[in-house]
């Protein structure tokens, strides 16, 4: 009796824990509109998508294959994030015209800029096709399943009929357990329309990213071009601005923590639905190694860094992206230890056994087959990490590529000039010396972590640090490709010289002894773990198939949704702030005042505009203050985002646009894993500031006489 009294109090968290999703990332036509209505939602899930009428879907778009956008006006006005428009930016910059540096403004319609190659994409609909893209595929396996499905995703689109400017994607959902069409629009004609300088669209930087509390403007504004019948036409001067089928009206209205907000957009991937096993290897192993490689880089970047005001200047920007995943990496392994994610997973799994026992198979195939692949993914995942973070490493795997494109007769012109565009960028601030000793020392790490049978032959004296830096060096000196050596093999000193006798630079970069080195490497990790990752990672992905239909047939109380996959999502929560560690309490909304407070004079990440710092000072804020007299900047809420979530509308109960998603708090960024609403928050760029910064900033009142603002 005590027993079955103990095994209910141990299931019963698990069950509650899966049975009420408050957020996922659900597909637009199957919405949980009854948890959202609870939460605080007043319009219908038809008011969201649509496909008979105008609805929220048809202002949402996919931006250039990776973000998402909102249309803002009845003239085809898109927003979206400022790191999302960056390379658009970019790329109409001078050495006169910073665009990055200075800002953007068109002054009127005229004015707007091109970008070829640049698309939006609107889902006009969304199909179930399970049954025809499964048709004839019982009994089938491997490869034959692959080419059986794949034939019959061909022979579906083929079977509808589609308008020029449209196409169909066929998707799996749930591991391939069920598919999904979507008929997509793609307008071609993107032009910019303004955006912040990079003091206010990228403030903070790398340093605050996956950061709160946040102060950054991150957005900028497009225009979608249409032919004169409004129909998706290439660049030309006589398209004219789209007519969308609905367009988002911007509410200005104070937010209150507990207001509900759902964001609509296009999430990257999350994999919510991985056995306690994938868990625990990812907590306790793969995680921690790609954290230790990065602590090693980080510490000796620091070392010199702080006493060396040069090399401080010249790897402030690379310190910064080295840290980015590494903070990421360890918000995402605190907050599945905080969440107790992997004993939840434990005990959800032993509840559907306890109702359906043929899952034990499923969950000791899974428990087998993780632990077969775990020598090989950890090494993988250290290999990887020290090819990302030695630049050395990645200067040889760059010229090791070029080796074979030349070979293959396959570096065409174009290709060359790309190749020497990305090698001048590394080269630019490249410190070979310091380089050579973050290489020792991870080099260190990585032998004294990693097997023998992993480690290239000749290579096991790696695991002393100091024989090392001393090897290192020396290589580092003699190589052609760091830029050290004095002979006129030296391919920094001048590329172009370098490389306009290609045959011969080939034969001399084939005997370099870095190149050889990093060879000796990619040889070894090739022979004896990517195939071995990728065949075991075969039959983990079949296994993981039917744990997700053995899932779905058995909780029925549990409402599934798909992982993400880059398709269009509904995803919902509650403005809401965070107490994330002990005697730690953030609020869920900052202002212009803290802006300030980070603003160091001349930084590249917190350096500001003087337009901005007199605006703050004057207190010029117009309508765009909140109840506390100061300007909202960003704010957090229970949203389930991911990349690919960057530019998304957040939107009120209404479907009024509040924000602007473009980041997670660190705390929670385990929600890819693992969802928890009390540690996960998304963060948005408030419309107040937004609209704050045309206005009064960028004096852009022609672009606020499209849009419908809500007050």
């Amino acid at each position: 009796m005590k027993r079955k009294i103990l095994l209910s109090a141990l299931f019963f968290p698990a069950v509650m824990a899966f049975g009420q999703q408050y957020g996922g990332m659900w597909i637009p036509t199957e919405v949980n509109e009854k948890e959202m209505k609870e939460l605080g939602m007043k319009i219908s899930a038809k008011d969201i998508f649509n496909p008979e009428k105008a609805s929220i879907k048809d202002a949402v778009v996919q931006f250039d294959g990776g973000c998402t956008a909102e249309i803002i006006s009845p003239n085809g006005l898109l927003l979206t994030n400022h790191h999302c428009g960056y390379d658009n930016i970019q790329s109409h910059s001078t050495v006169e015209n910073d665009l990055l540096t200075n800002g953007f403004w068109a002054k009127d319609i005229n004015g707007e800029l091109p970008n070829p190659g640049v698309t939006v994409d609107f889902i006009t609909s969304i199909k179930e096709v399970t049954s025809q893209i499964l048709a004839g595929t019982e009994g089938l396996a491997g490869g034959d399943l692959s080419k059986k499905i794949n034939d019959n995703i061909d022979a579906y689109k083929k079977s509808q009929k589609t308008e020029s400017y449209q196409s169909i994607s066929v998707r799996s959902m749930y591991y391939g357990n069920k598919y999904y069409a979507y008929v997509i629009e793609t307008y071609k004609d993107i032009r910019l329309v303004g955006a912040p300088p990079s003091a206010i669209g990228k403030y903070g930087s790398d340093t605050d990213n996956w950061v709160w509390p946040r102060h950054t403007g991150d957005f900028s504004m497009f225009r979608i071009y249409a032919d004169k019948n409004n129909k998706p036409a290439e660049y030309s001067k006589d398209n004219i601005p789209y007519t969308p089928k609905h367009f988002l009206p911007i509410s200005i209205k104070d937010k209150k923590e507990d207001d509900f907000t759902f964001v609509f957009g296009f999430p990257g991937r999350t994999t919510e639905y991985l056995p306690a096993i994938a868990v625990e290897k990812i907590m306790n192993e793969t995680d921690p190694a790609m954290i230790a490689v990065r602590d090693v880089a980080l510490k000796t970047l620091d070392e010199k860094m702080r006493v060396d005001p040069a090399t401080k200047i010249k790897y402030a920007a690379k310190y910064a992206r080295v840290a980015n995943y590494w903070k990421k990496w360890i918000g995402e392994v605190e907050g599945l230890k905080k969440s107790n994610a992997v004993e939840k997973k434990r005990l959800y799994e032993q509840t559907l056994i306890s109702k359906n026992p043929t899952i034990k198979t499923t969950i000791d195939g899974l428990n087998a087959k993780y632990n077969e692949q775990a020598p090989y993914n950890l090494h993988k995942a250290y290999y990887s990490e020290i090819v990302r973070n030695s630049e050395t490493f990645t200067l040889a795997g760059i010229y090791s590529n070029y080796i074979k494109a030349y070979e293959d007769d396959k570096m065409d012109a174009k290709s060359l000039e790309s190749l020497k565009a990305r090698l001048n960028e590394i080269y630019k601030d490249h410190d070979a010396e310091l380089d050579a000793k973050v290489t020792a020392k991870i080099l260190a790490l990585y032998a004294n972590k990693t097997p023998t049978r992993f480690i290239p032959k000749d290579f096991d004296q790696l695991k002393t640090e100091n024989r090392n830096i001393g090897m290192m060096e020396n290589l580092s000196k003699i190589s052609m490709i760091t830029g050290r050596s004095n002979d006129d093999k030296n391919i920094a000193k001048n590329i172009d010289k370098a490389f306009a006798d290609q045959k011969t630079l080939v034969e001399n970069l084939k005997k370099d002894p870095l190149i050889q080195m990093f060879g000796a490497f990619k040889t070894s990790y090739l022979e004896t773990t990517d195939k071995q990752v990728t065949t075991l990672q075969a039959d983990i992905d079949a296994l993981q198939k039917t744990f997700m239909a053995q899932q779905m047939e058995t909780d029925k109380d549990r409402k599934f949704f798909p992982d993400a996959n880059s398709t269009l999502r509904v995803t919902y929560g509650k403005v809401k702030g965070s107490d994330p560690r002990d005697a730690v309490s953030y609020g869920y909304q900052t202002h212009l005042a803290g802006v300030l407070e980070k603003y160091i004079p001349g930084d590249y990440e917190f350096d500001l505009p003087k337009k901005l710092i007199n605006l703050y000072n004057t207190k010029d804020y117009g309508i765009y203050k909140d109840k506390t007299g100061d300007v909202p900047v960003n704010f957090t809420a229970t949203n389930h985002t991911t990349g690919g979530n960057s530019g998304s509308p957040a939107l009120d109960a209404y479907g009024n646009l509040i924000g602007l998603n473009f980041d997670r708090q660190w705390e929670g960024t385990m929600s890819d894993i693992n969802y928890d609403p009390k540690l996960c928050r998304n963060i948005m760029v408030d419309t107040k500031y937004i609209l704050f910064v045309i206005d009064k900033y960028a004096d852009a009142k022609w672009l606020l006489n499209e849009m419908k603002i809500v007050k």
